[in-house]
Parts: structure tokens; sequence; C-alpha cells
């Protein structure tokens, strides 16, 4: 069956993609061989070019990268920083953060329309980071995103589907991916989000943090497998308590 996860003219066989904030040279590596990740986010600043240590270097170039625009505030800033990563050779494909909030570390939803569109304008292919608005979401996919990207929980906090209702509302009426983003801290969370029917799931804290990386990156590569192949099988509906075997052939006295 050909199921690949399709972000505008993109295709991939794996529906995680792996997070990089908390980066080490042990997760990339789990990452792409344990869990079989196609995509890795990164910030611009993993990826100077100077005396820093450049992520960039531990990537195989078979991996596409999504980098965000991290640090931005603004939609004009979130341009400056995404076209400062295509010179860098990053690619098209972005993910538009912009934050201006330091104390809960939301996005900040009107700008990132805004950002939406002055970036799909440029020629990037724009995956907005969001938290779960059917109206904002409406917004951005008119103003040209690839996909939607709402948090699950606030960002970091392994806290699972805390915005689970306001996900399946976008799921029920917006015509694009929906790539759960920030909060998932578990294989059984990420598992319970691919069953709802999101295209993919981005993790990083819940797997950095773990005792044993390569064994949690492997964990999560099944869970979001199989969640996703229970959506497509059809998951039965919830219901009172029923038979499941024929109330026929009692033994009789």
């Amino acid at each position: 069956m050909d199921d690949k996860l399709k972000i505008g003219k993109y295709e991939f066989n794996s529906r995680f993609i792996l997070g990089s904030g908390k980066f080490s040279l042990e997760l990339i590596k789990s990452a792409i061989e344990e869990a079989g990740a196609q995509i890795i986010t990164l910030a611009l600043r993993r990826a100077y070019t100077g005396e820093v240590e450049n992520i960039l270097d531990y990537i195989p170039k078979n991996i596409t990268l999504l980098p965000n625009t991290s640090g931005a505030r603004n939609a004009q800033e979130a341009l400056r920083i995404a076209r400062l990563s295509r010179e860098l050779g990053c690619g098209e494909l972005i993910k538009i953060e912009v934050i201006s909030d330091s104390k809960y570390l939301l996005p900040d939803n009107y700008e990132t329309i805004k950002a939406c569109e002055l970036l799909a304008k440029d020629g990037f292919t724009p995956l907005p980071y969001m938290y779960a608005d059917l109206y904002v979401a409406r917004a951005m996919r008119d103003a040209g995103a690839a996909a939607i990207m709402p948090l699950a929980a606030p960002i970091g906090s392994n806290k699972g589907l805390c915005a689970k209702e306001f996900i399946q509302i976008l799921l029920n009426e917006i015509d694009l991916p929906i790539i759960v983003d920030a909060g998932i801290g578990s294989p059984s969370q990420a598992c319970e989000a691919m069953q709802m029917g999101v295209s993919a799931v981005m993790a990083n804290t819940a797997i950095a943090e773990a005792k044993n990386i390569a064994l949690m990156a492997k964990a999560f590569s099944l869970a979001i497998k199989a969640g996703r192949e229970g959506y497509l099988a059809g998951l039965a509906s919830v219901s009172e308590a029923k038979a499941s075997s024929p109330l026929t052939g009692f033994l009789r006295d």
C-alpha cells in the first residue's frame, strides 16, 4: 500500500520527525538508525559555520532538513531567518516559529499567518507552528501553508495531547497534513495522535531526555507506525458492554 507522507512536492516514507533542539550526536544517530527518521528540524543558530559546533556536520545528506525560524518575534524576522537558512543551503522547506512570549513559549498565531504569506510568496514551502485554532489554520492554509503544525501541549512539557479536541477539529476541517508538534512525551501519546489521523508526529524532548535514547527512538518509531496502521484499519467504535461471541449455545444443567 502506498502510504507516503506528502508535504507540498515532497514525499517521505517515515512519519516520524525529529526535533533537534536538545541536540546530541546520540540523538541524531539513534533517530536515523533506530527510528528511521527522514526529516530533522534545526534552528539556524545550530547551523552556524563558525567556531560553534555545526549540527549540519552530523546529519547525513539523505536526510531532509526542516530549518525553523526559532528566535523570530514577528513575520519580518521570520522571513529574514528563512532567507539566511536558504543561503546556508538548508533548502526551501521551512518551519515557521514566531514566538514573542518568553514565559509560556506559545506561538504568535497572527504574526505566523503573516509570515506564512511572506514566505510562500518568496518561494518557500512553509509549515507553520501554531496552537490549534480553526480560523487561524484556515488563514494559514489560504496564505500558502503546506502543512499545519499544532502543538499538543506546551513545548518541552511531555504532557501529551492536551489540545486533542482542538486538533481533531483541524483534522475534520483542514485539507492539509496536520503534524502534531511539541508536548508529546511518550510513545503511547504519539500512537494516540496517529490514531486520530494526524499525518506525522514531531518529537524531541521525550527522546533526548530518555535514559536510553536509542531504545526510545525505536519505541517512538514503532508507536507512530502502529498508530497510523490503526487509523487506516478503522478503529472500532466505543460503546457499552456487548458480547464478542454469540449469546447462543449455553451449557445446560
